[in-house]
């Protein structure tokens, strides 16, 4: 989330959550903010109507965008030949469309950073700015580690992206999907990640960090596939994302194979809890955001969240496909688009992210 400490951040009455997952805990966002009133993902001029033009970015999978503190959108995102890091700035969410695109890192011809170059994030973090991202090397391509570039100029599309290696976690397995954020002070990393022994392919897991490159521990687990709709194709929890709005951080992560059943399920915490303590979360039991044969979007996921021109308006970014059947991997097939739209709010304080919109495309596209 780039919307950053919006007020600040005051405890609440701790809560024990009935239905947390027994295992984990979860992380927090950048700040609470002021407490929204009601406001549903359908309402007139929100995602039902005509704000955004979908897709906001045709071909760019797992989208990131960061909203400076000098108004600017930055945004990144997976190219689907998996090669390179891409970087778009625009003054308006609408205008990120448009943006020249820039190649800021390109994947290594051998060793490691060689392959799947997946699901980079762009974080301003102490006067510096550091894209987290997963990749393998060339001759191992499934061998898929978090690695880290850093850039001192003021201008990320300036100076020079230095390669800071591979951001070390408990175990040396597949891991994925890092992104960071501060709570009471205190910054951490959630990532996916497979547990030795564990009957997944990931978990999603929560650590404090010393600095932006160093996790400090215990390295602890926040959610695994435990639903049905969990593990449909593989046991997946990845992607994760927090929001903090109404006393309360919600995060939300991606489940399932990346076809048609990719889904978005949800945790929930109080914002004055402990956020490593794993009964301060509760696990919502059903998806949260799903495909959808009225607008036609499959599978959408892997999101984050950003906040509209007027500082105020949350808004929901995430990829889906415009069609279900899929021919061979879903891995390749390069048409997860980036789509946007007004994340809602419902009366006792809880996201309402509605159904992924249908297509907009402007009228010289019609």
């Amino acid at each position: 989330m780039s919307r950053d400490n919006d007020l600040p951040e005051t405890p609440g009455r701790r809560r024990v959550l009935k239905g947390a997952l027994a295992a984990g805990a979860l992380l927090a966002a950048p700040g609470v903010a002021q407490a929204h009133a009601a406001v549903p993902a359908s309402a007139p001029g929100g995602p039902a109507g005509a704000r955004y033009t979908n897709p906001l970015v045709r071909n760019r999978a797992d989208p990131y965008i960061h909203r400076h503190t000098d108004g600017s959108y930055y945004f990144t995102a997976t190219a689907p030949e998996y090669d390179r890091i891409i970087l778009r700035r625009s003054r308006t969410i609408r205008g990120i469309a448009t943006a020249p695109e820039s190649v800021i890192w390109t994947k290594h011809a051998s060793g490691p950073m060689g392959a799947h170059i997946w699901a980079p994030e762009i974080h301003r973090i102490d006067g510096k700015w550091y894209v987290y991202f997963a990749s393998a090397p060339a001759e191992d391509i499934w061998a898929i580690r978090i690695w880290v570039l850093e850039n001192s100029h003021p201008d990320p599309l300036k100076g020079t992206w230095v390669e800071r290696g591979q951001l070390r976690t408990a175990w040396e397995t597949f891991s994925l999907d890092a992104t960071t954020f501060t709570h009471w002070g205190s910054r951490y990393l959630a990532w996916a990640q497979h547990e030795p022994g564990m009957d997944n392919n990931t978990a999603v897991w929560l650590s404090k960090m010393a600095d932006p490159l160093t996790l400090t521990g215990p390295q602890v687990r926040l959610t695994t596939p435990e639903y049905d709709w969990e593990r449909i194709g593989f046991r997946v929890n990845e992607g994760p994302s927090v929001i903090k709005r109404n006393g309360r951080l919600f995060m939300s992560y991606s489940a399932s194979a990346t076809d048609f059943n990719y889904c978005m399920g949800l945790l929930t915490a109080d914002a004055g809890s402990d956020l490593m303590d794993p009964a301060s979360w509760a696990k919502s039991p059903t998806p949260v955001f799903t495909s959808n044969d009225t607008t036609k979007q499959y599978g959408p996921g892997h999101n984050c969240f950003t906040v509209a021109e007027d500082g105020r308006t949350d808004v929901l970014v995430y990829h889906a496909r415009q069609y279900k059947d899929i021919v061979g991997d879903p891995l390749n097939d390069p048409n997860r688009h980036t789509r946007v739209q007004r994340l809602g709010w419902k009366r006792d304080g809880t996201p309402d992210f509605g159904i992924p919109v249908a297509d907009n495309p402007p009228k010289e596209r019609a």
